[in-house]
């Protein structure tokens, strides 16, 4: 007799169970909300079903007919979270020549605009940037989610970058790869300035507070390394919130140059 075949377990992949009419009329969005609350509020550790449960006036019973234990919650939070990233606007990148997935020319050929991808994929990249650092809790989770990806809001974001990069003259498989690459450096980025704001905010202190405190022993730890010495000396007279916001611009934008040159690159040999 063969063996049954095992379902890949997320809330995605199972019909959601029906409510039985002696259980309260708690909803999934309720639940969901009340989940982000406790997490915005105190951070991962602090989310449990029983706390959740006590939180909503709501018995394991009811809680279990939309969740089936916590990772499956975790998805659907995460999904929600997501679902506040603004899609990028594709009109600039529909000019007369453009074929949606031309994948034959240099990036942008045949669109209105030809750097208008850069500027949209930029926008999708500030965008979950300023979710993670809304919700620092995101990055201890983004790993753990299991099939996260298949949840409606990332679906929704993720085909309209894939639109975007289509629509300038990638292929599909090669628009996949800018596209992992691009999310790469942004969660990152993102999950170390979560950790360091979320330090900052521990210690009671504003960020330029901590960077002029931080500075002395950073400069004196690198008197040996001179190339980082020489770096510390001239970051103690920018600020530190504005030094933070060019940095992650400056890094889309080598990200970016990187994907076009090895478009044109692959375009141009083939």
């Amino acid at each position: 007799m063969a063996a049954r075949k095992e379902q890949i377990p997320s809330v995605w992949t199972r019909p959601q169970r029906a409510r039985r009419r002696d259980q309260p009329a708690l909803s999934r969005e309720q639940i969901v909300a009340e989940a982000i609350a406790i997490l915005d509020a105190d951070g991962i550790e602090a989310l449990s079903m029983r706390r959740l449960g006590t939180r909503l006036n709501a018995g394991a019973t009811s809680m279990y007919t939309h969740v089936a234990n916590k990772e499956e919650l975790i998805e659907l939070v995460v999904d929600e979270v997501l679902g506040e990233l603004r899609l990028p606007d594709t009109t600039a990148l529909r000019g007369s020549g453009s074929s949606g997935a031309a994948g034959s020319g240099s990036v942008g050929s045949g669109s209105a605009d030809p750097d208008a991808w850069r500027a949209a994929i930029t926008e999708c990249a500030d965008g979950v940037r300023a979710t993670v650092l809304r919700h620092p809790w995101l990055v201890s989770v983004l790993g753990d989610v299991g099939l996260a990806y298949l949840g409606p809001n990332m679906m929704r974001f993720s085909e309209a970058m894939l639109t975007v990069l289509e629509e300038a003259g990638f292929e599909l498989l090669e628009a996949n790869d800018a596209m992992g690459v691009v999310m790469a450096f942004v969660v990152g980025m993102a999950t170390s300035e979560a950790s360091w704001l979320t330090t900052i905010a521990r210690h009671g202190t504003d960020e330029q507070a901590w960077v002029e405190q931080l500075l002395p022993a950073a400069k004196e730890a690198a008197r040996g390394h001179p190339r980082l010495h020489r770096l510390y000396l001239m970051q103690q007279s920018l600020d530190a919130s504005a030094t933070r916001e060019k940095g992650f611009a400056n890094g889309i934008r080598l990200v970016l140059d990187g994907i076009e040159l090895a478009h044109r690159a692959r375009t141009e040999n083939r």
